[in-house]
């Protein structure tokens, strides 16, 4: 019988190793098998993607809008709590990623979908896919922009959300006069125009690896946000004086309200562990920018791991350090409503906000790929690969995201107790439970104790959420 993966383009040798290859082969052998002469494969090495362009890939992957809402997290967990949770989480996010690819190298398979498939058969591959499908398609809409918890999500859905309802604004403050009626100010129409005119062509291309000169613009997107948050920490005093008298933030006078605290826990705390678990979700990702990886292996996808969630932790920190020193107990949920309450007419601001909204944009050609494949293994598996079905999939997908941003922003309470218990079986339960299942050392060795540990975080991260998010439901 033929084992899962065999004879199709992106897949590795077919069979297990032995324990002994394992041990000799599985840092530097390539996953994937040499080219046949006079064949064209992409993951060649002398054709595949950059080391750069596969960092600045993963990296469009893990950050998104959740940034927005580490500040708020480190005001409810104090500055040393903050950067002790976060650094773990970053540290079992690069954990997970071994997993993954320490059984991609055993069972020979470069896909998310084909791991369940090895593990428990074709329901695991049905789960995997589906997971997939519904994570980055739905995900928890219930942004942190949206509500008082921050809790984050990263999917294509909550993405083209944020684009319809943020990007008017961001519009109008570099307009004076401008009519409220005018077609550039309507958010359904921004959505179509960016959905048709950047999403769905950057969406249509054939590999993710193609994505690197987006996702490069997305990542320094990225660092200037970082950097104008470092630098407006000294053009906003504090204590805070607003000159507005309707101003909604609540301002006191008092010096203590500059004070930053090291370690702060109070419930409010209990958000701030799912928002920082999500912030590195890339998993769905990390697969296909290793099978287009030049000179793919074990060590150099892992080296490409460790760079993007080494320098997204770096922008994370960065940026929640200096937005919760700038605005401390009153940092807002979302960093930037509080830059423009304060400095409404703020260019450097306005620019930064349209520089945020164009990196969510761009990640979201990046999300569809994993979504894509899922809807493809499980629905035209059977079919061999051609344009026709790559765009109809692609048109279907495009279509589907755009009609739940446009008419179902209501049900995202539902999409949030859905897309909770994905994020974290895809982030810490699948890569522990595979290894569970598929490694063959002895559960006592260090590989299975840290997977059944992964296992366990993500099982206490996954109920956290949901019953966070079911408490918000309840009492909005």
């Amino acid at each position: 019988m033929q084992q899962p993966g065999v004879g199709s383009p992106n897949c590795g040798r077919g069979w297990y190793l032995s324990a002994r290859e394992q041990g000799e082969e599985q840092e530097s052998a390539p996953l994937l098998p040499p080219a046949p002469p006079g064949s064209r494969a992409l993951n060649h090495a002398s054709s595949g993607v950059s080391f750069g362009f596969s960092v600045f890939n993963l990296m469009n992957a893990i950050m998104g809008s959740g940034i927005l809402g580490l500040s708020y997290a480190m005001a409810n967990t104090g500055i040393i709590g903050f950067s002790i949770l976060l650094l773990i989480v970053a540290s079992l996010a690069a954990y997970s990623v071994f997993l993954l690819l320490s059984m991609c190298i055993q069972t020979a398979v470069t896909s998310y979908e084909d791991l369940g498939l090895f593990a428990f058969g074709s329901p695991g591959k049905v789960l995997v896919a589906s997971t997939i499908i519904i994570q980055n398609i739905g995900g928890p809409l219930n942004k942190c922009y949206k509500t008082k918890n921050g809790i984050t999500s990263e999917a294509m859905s909550s993405y083209l959300l944020i684009v319809k309802s943020e990007l008017p604004g961001a519009i109008a403050g570099f307009m004076s006069g401008h009519d409220s009626g005018s077609w550039y100010l309507d958010g359904r129409v921004l959505l179509l125009i960016t959905s048709v005119c950047i999403v769905f062509p950057l969406a249509l291309l054939p590999k993710i690896g193609f994505l690197g000169y987006t996702s490069s613009l997305s990542f320094f997107f990225m660092v200037y946000f970082a950097l104008v948050v470092v630098i407006k920490k000294w053009s906003i005093p504090c204590p805070l004086t607003l000159n507005s008298p309707t101003e909604i933030l609540q301002i006191s006078n008092s010096t203590e309200d500059c004070k930053a605290k090291l370690f702060h826990f109070t419930k409010k705390s209990a958000y701030a562990i799912p928002t920082m678990a999500f912030s590195f979700l890339c998993h769905t990702s990390v697969l296909p920018i290793y099978c287009e990886l030049r000179s793919p292996s074990k060590s150099r996808m892992q080296n490409v791991t460790n760079t993007g969630i080494g320098l997204s932790f770096l922008l994370y920190f960065v940026s929640a350090l200096f937005g919760y020193l700038t605005f401390y107990d009153k940092v807002d949920s979302e960093l930037l409503q509080g830059y423009t309450r304060y400095l409404p007419h703020d260019i450097v601001i306005m620019s930064v906000k349209l520089g945020v909204l164009f990196a969510v944009i761009l990640t979201v050609p990046l999300i569809h790929f994993p979504a894509r494949k899922a809807v493809m293994m499980i629905f035209f598996s059977h079919l061999p690969t051609s344009w026709i079905c790559h765009i109809l999939v692609t048109l279907t997908l495009n279509v589907i995201i755009v009609l739940i941003a446009l008419y179902v922003p209501d049900i995202r309470n539902v999409f949030g107790l859905v897309g909770s218990t994905t994020s974290t079986c895809l982030l810490f339960v699948y890569p522990g439970l595979f290894c569970l299942k598929l490694s063959r050392e002895d559960f006592i060795s260090r590989q299975k104790l840290g997977a059944f540990a992964l296992f366990i975080f993500g099982l206490f991260v996954g109920l956290l959420s949901l019953t966070l998010i079911v408490f918000n439901w309840i009492n909005p």
